[in-house]
């Protein structure tokens, strides 16, 4: 009964919503989107055995066990990074009559039908079919995936315990791309000693236990530290620390701007959301390797190398921009009742976009190991990105309306109220419009030519940013009493 009242009062808290309508749409667009993802993975189950045999003449059970160490680590990585913490309005609760051993225990029921478990099941089911119709052992099969779906649990608590220690899963993070990149280049193998576990578990189903106990005790030591900090003095409460004045001299050279550019950049380094997006922007730098390395074949047209380098060189831009200004909402109302151009606020953020940029492109330089064509690609999308995404991302903020926690990972990539209209317009031309020019070029002339016409709309770009900008402030003051008005609001 307990249960049932828990989700009563969950189905009340959608359907009185004051923000439904645009729930429900947003829920209906992610359910297209996570459909086709869960179709995608069923048939990549299945077709990477076949590809692994057939394509690589290597034995696919071998090279999938192999591989898991990365695949398990990497789902750790992007449940930090995303997977929201089993919070249900815990604060009102704890005023009425309810145990909370079954609020914690309702809590963590409901991360078992999260994305991030359920998801690995529509690969490693068809796998496991495909499998057992080529010879090998039904029982030893299903052992061996029970194994799998304990790992996948086990993250889940594990990624509980951890989302208050930022600097373990950084750690975590680094040791595993230092030994990936050993591996690539043959300096040290790290599954010589960690695919024996995964296949000992269908050669020898006893080694099951290890997998099980490992998440038992992960699912405890979870259950016991969400018991024990359920109290609004105590785990509920907001958390203070000391920080230490930086002044950051060196960027007084920037003259008015400088004031905002410390104020982001230490609010980059204090707080755990715009922590998680520059993350997000570094594991952006290896999403060209989908493309310029000819693992996925539907992405070998030379069209795709621009939609990769776009998000190579601005992964920082495309996910920090797109909340501008509301990495400030918690004082913003303040902030607008001083004496402040918009223009010079604006001014700041866009050059924090633009040195992130720069960075990027200099940290992609080891694409030039694919050739220079890559790379050149690479170039070309960064200066795209900062005469014209850049723009882009200031000009759709100001219809973002969202107020941030920084202390939160929620909606690490997104949030319902950030999906209009207005925002999804603009975002075609983040795109949509340099995978046109360079196809226009590349078809009518040669490749050369299709970067030539991406580089000349991102100079064009900048050379009328002060246009640009003029009009971008102009809405940015249509805007500024609604955008005050959204930021005092409770979500």
């Amino acid at each position: 009964m307990m249960f049932k009242h828990f989700l009563t009062l969950q189905w009340k808290s959608f359907w009185r919503s004051a923000a439904l309508t645009s729930s429900l749409f947003m829920k209906l667009f992610m359910g297209f989107w996570v459909v086709w993802f869960v179709t995608m993975t069923a048939f990549a189950g299945v077709g990477s055995f076949f590809f692994i045999k057939d394509k690589l003449c290597l034995d696919p059970f071998v090279m999938i066990n192999k591989l898991l160490i990365y695949w398990w680590v990497a789902d750790l990585v992007f449940r930090y990074a995303l997977q929201k913490m089993p919070v249900i309005n815990i604060k009102p609760l704890l005023t009425l009559p309810f145990n909370k051993s079954k609020i914690v225990f309702f809590a963590f029921g409901k991360t078992l039908f999260s994305f991030f478990n359920i998801i690995h099941a529509f690969f490693f089911i068809p796998f496991s079919i495909v499998l057992i119709s080529n010879g090998y052992l039904p029982a030893n099969v299903i052992v061996w995936h029970i194994g799998l779906i304990a790992l996948v649990y086990g993250n889940n608590f594990l990624n509980i315990l951890l989302n208050k220690k930022d600097n373990l899963i950084f750690i975590i993070a680094g040791i595993v791309l230092v030994l990936g990149g050993l591996h690539y280049f043959g300096y040290y193998d790290i599954t010589v000693y960690t695919a024996p576990f995964f296949k000992g578990m269908y050669d020898t189903p006893v080694l099951i236990i290890i997998p099980i106990a490992i998440t038992l005790i992960l699912i405890l030591w979870a259950f016991r530290s969400f018991v024990g900090d359920l109290y609004l003095d105590a785990g509920l409460s907001v958390k203070t620390k000391n920080i230490t004045t930086e002044n950051l001299e060196w960027l007084d050279r920037f003259g008015k701007r400088a004031a905002f550019l410390k104020n982001d950049i230490k609010l980059i380094k204090r707080n755990k959301r715009p922590r998680s997006t520059v993350l997000v922007s570094c594991l952006f730098l290896f999403y060209g390797l989908l493309f310029f390395t000819g693992t996925v074949e539907a992405y070998e047209g030379p069209v795709w190398r621009i939609f990769a380098a776009i998000f190579v060189t601005g992964g920082f831009l495309l996910s920090f921009g797109q909340f501008v200004p509301s990495w400030d909402s918690s004082y913003y109302p303040l902030m607008m009742s001083q004496n402040i151009r918009y223009k010079e606020y604006l001014s700041s953020k866009w050059w924090l976009m633009v040195v992130a940029t720069l960075i990027s492109t200099i940290l992609a330089s080891g694409y030039l190991y694919f050739g220079w064509d890559v790379y050149l690609a690479i170039l070309v999308s960064a200066v795209y990105n900062i005469g014209v995404n850049s723009h882009i991302v200031l000009w759709a903020g100001a219809y973002v309306k969202s107020p941030i926690d920084l202390t939160s990972n929620k909606n690490a990539f997104g949030d319902k109220q950030a999906f209009n209209i207005k925002t999804m317009m603009l975002a075609l031309p983040k795109m949509a419009l340099p995978m046109i020019l360079y196809a226009i070029g590349h078809y009518a002339y040669n490749m050369y030519a299709g970067y030539a016409l991406v580089t000349i709309a991102g100079i064009s770009g900048f050379m009328f940013k002060n246009i640009v900008f003029d009009k971008i402030e102009k809405i940015y003051k249509a805007e500024k009493y609604k955008t005050i008005h959204a930021y005092k609001q409770k979500k």
